[in-house]
């Protein structure tokens, strides 16, 4: 059966989209993470596994570091503080033994990449039980193209990855009227995160208005909302108060009439106010188009025809198009990709019907679509992936060659080598992933952490990498301000005594506390020091 199925016409570029995914996707991300450009959220998630592993399940003084608790009352992180009050993610779990065997940030990275590749497999099958092999390898092909697949497939883990695979997995089971795969995967795609029920109220809300399956889809919304509201008013305050006090209202702040709001309050505030909310919906226009724009294009723009692909896609678009902030309109990060399923399967559905628009002119545009959007996403260095290719700035120039960074990159593991595995450590963020395997960790300028025997105490060990901020700094605004920062806080702690300067190495500084300053380290700090001055 395995012979027939590849000697299928479209199976082998079907295959070879999906193994080209894979294989560059993993040396990319892998790349990206031994290259040092992973950034604070894979940090966050390498220390949920890893606390989990040791017992401690979702917690994290990262993630403290977030928490409305510090952010607006000022109060110290914690290490024991539980993540699940911000994300609700408890399918998490389900990867903890995969972590167990192999401990490390670059496992989550490989996960990703795995979970992305297998939703296209899952999608090539679902499109197979409408399409003739081509057009169905057409399909999974331009999943492997999309912006926002590819985007947020290079960058740190995220929770969003596991939505596609399981969506198109609730999709399959569906038209294969496998109830209790569909019900198991509905409850596991409801327990990636509180916001996750969008996307499945949108199959629902397709199951119903198809009249294909309209008590099935009922109870799939019923289930979905639910979920969410009882999560998010009732299970997630008893971890902490961030859902109402920091993440809805910076999402959703302006729905709330106080300084806090839950979801049914924000609910309320979005329908209660429809003139409000069409303009939220419209604005801004230009970016709003062109978000939508980037959607559609790997797969011809065909998701636009279809009642199927709004139906489903219409709600986490709903969702990201009612929020503030600049993250709701970049394609590139998570959040895109929550839209991807529906838009796919509209997709499908529409091309069962209009097979006969497949034809050789067509083709050749469908094509020239899944190149164009494989080119914008490289023009856009997702997440600086790229950097060793793709400019960060142009005007002024800035970009670090390959050579260049692996180069940094020994120099900085000789310090890093230096801090115990046990030690409390403070970092920049782009070196918090590789030390993020430990209780005690904060990122720069945070010093301080209440430890496990509820007493506030003082970071052991700093590291910072000034130099690829300098690097930076001289087109990046926030590159520049951290830049500051940093030397001013380093320039404190060294001034008062309160942390030795015991290693500095290509713009990268290790501080421990209470010790003497080496006066190698010293010197190159201040000739560092004084070339920045300059």
């Amino acid at each position: 059966m395995l012979l027939k199925w590849q000697k299928q016409p479209g199976t082998h570029l079907f295959l070879g989209g999906a193994i080209a995914f894979f294989i560059v996707g993993l040396i990319l991300v892998l790349h990206r993470y031994y290259s040092f450009y992973a950034t604070f959220d894979q940090g966050i998630f390498n220390q949920v596994f890893w606390n989990g592993i040791h017992g401690r399940f979702f917690q994290s003084s990262l993630s403290s570091s977030l928490s409305t608790n510090v952010v607006h009352a000022g109060e110290i992180p914690e290490v024991y503080y539980h993540r699940l009050g911000q994300h609700f993610t408890p399918a998490l779990l389900v990867w903890l033994p995969l972590y167990a065997l192999f401990p490390s940030p670059a496992t989550l990275s490989v996960l990703q990449v795995v979970l992305v590749t297998a939703a296209g497999i899952v999608l090539y099958f679902l499109a197979r039980l409408y399409l003739e092999p081509l057009l169905a390898a057409m399909v999974g092909v331009s999943f492997y193209g999309a912006i926002a697949v590819v985007g947020p497939t290079l960058t740190n883990f995220h929770d969003i990855s596991q939505i596609p695979l399981l969506t198109f997995g609730i999709l399959l089971a569906m038209e294969k009227r496998k109830w209790w795969v569909f019900w198991l995967l509905a409850v596991l795609l409801l327990a990636v995160r509180e916001d996750s029920g969008i996307g499945l109220f949108g199959v629902g809300a397709y199951m119903v208005l198809s009249r294909r399956f309209p008590r099935a889809g009922l109870a799939t919304c019923i289930l979905s909302f639910g979920y969410m509201l009882a999560l998010t008013n009732l299970i997630m305050p008893l971890f902490s108060e961030d859902i109402s006090k920091r993440f809805m209202m910076e999402r959703f702040g302006q729905y709330a009439t106080g300084e806090d709001a839950s979801t049914v309050e924000i609910i309320w505030g979005i329908v209660s106010n429809p003139w409000r909310l069409l303009v939220e919906l419209i604005t801004p226009f230009p970016g709003t188009f062109l978000y939508l724009l980037g959607q559609w294009l790997p797969l011809a723009f065909v998701p636009t025809l279809s009642g199927t692909a709004w139906a489903i896609a219409g709600f986490p678009l709903l969702k990201l198009f009612l929020g503030q902030g600049e993250s709701v309109l970049a394609i590139t990060i998570r959040y895109a990709m929550s839209v991807v399923p529906g838009l796919f399967y509209g997709a499908i559905l529409w091309w069962s019907v209009h097979p006969k628009v497949f034809k050789p002119k067509f083709q050749r545009f469908w094509i020239g679509c899944i190149c164009l959007s494989l080119v914008i996403t490289i023009a856009y260095n997702p997440n600086r992936t790229l950097y060793f290719l793709i400019p960060d700035s142009i005007q002024p120039w800035v970009q670090i060659s390959l050579p260049r960074q692996w180069q940094h990159v020994s120099q900085m593991r000789s310090l890093l080598a230096q801090i115990p595995p046990q030690a409390s450590v403070s970092a920049t963020t782009h070196i918090v992933p590789h030390l993020s395997s430990r209780r005690e960790i904060l990122r720069l300028p945070g010093l301080q952490l209440r430890n496990d025997a509820r007493e506030v105490i003082q970071v052991e060990y700093i590291i910072a990498d000034l130099w690829q901020l300098q690097q930076y700094q001289v087109a990046f605004t926030g590159d520049r301000q951290q830049l500051q920062d940093n030397v001013k806080l380093i320039d404190r702690l060294f001034n008062t005594g309160e942390y030795g300067i015991v290693g500095f190495q290509d713009g990268v500084i290790l501080l421990h506390k209470g010790v003497t300053s080496l006066p190698e380290a010293t010197s190159a700090w201040l000739t560092f020091r004084q070339n920045l001055s300059n």
